[in-house]
């Protein structure tokens, strides 16, 4: 089964991201797969602590993900993987991609502030040629109902 690989961040535009990563897969038949990369410098203490602060981080994602999996699974009737990695977000991603063959497509959201679209579209489009999938750049300011429309 086809499946897009979305990043789950505290960026705004990652809700549509999820968005159009669960409305194409249900029209397809593919699947969702949700990363979350928890950064290096979260752990840069003593290892107590940083085993503290890992697990908390690992707390916060889950909860997150059963958010975005609970729509997923009620309006769109599909049900989302998660995966949780540690290190550089972009160097992550490419290592989710490369070890998961069932990735067809990366879905990413694009920011909409005058910095520009992000800092993983920025990096990854870089990466865009090299790639073994697609990538997908959602708008962040896209209603609902636009995304459902193209869809």
């Amino acid at each position: 089964m086809r499946k897009f690989l979305v990043v789950l961040d505290d960026s705004r535009e990652c809700l549509n991201a999820m968005r159009f990563a669960a409305m194409r897969a249900a029209r397809t038949g593919g699947g969702v797969e949700i990363l979350s990369v928890i950064p290096p410098e979260e752990f840069n203490h003593w290892i107590g602590v940083a085993d503290i602060m890992r697990e908390e981080a690992r707390e916060r994602i889950h909860a997150h993900f059963e958010v975005f999996a609970k729509w997923m699974r009620d309006k769109q009737g599909v049900d989302p993987e998660l995966v949780i990695r540690e290190g550089e977000p972009v160097t992550e991603i490419l290592a989710q991609i490369s070890e998961d063959n069932d990735i067809g497509v990366l879905v990413l959201g694009a920011g909409t502030d005058k910095k520009g679209p992000g800092p993983l579209v920025t990096q990854l489009t870089r990466s865009a040629g090299t790639l073994s999938v697609p990538i997908t750049i959602v708008p962040g300011d896209l209603s609902k109902e636009r995304l459902e429309a193209i869809t």
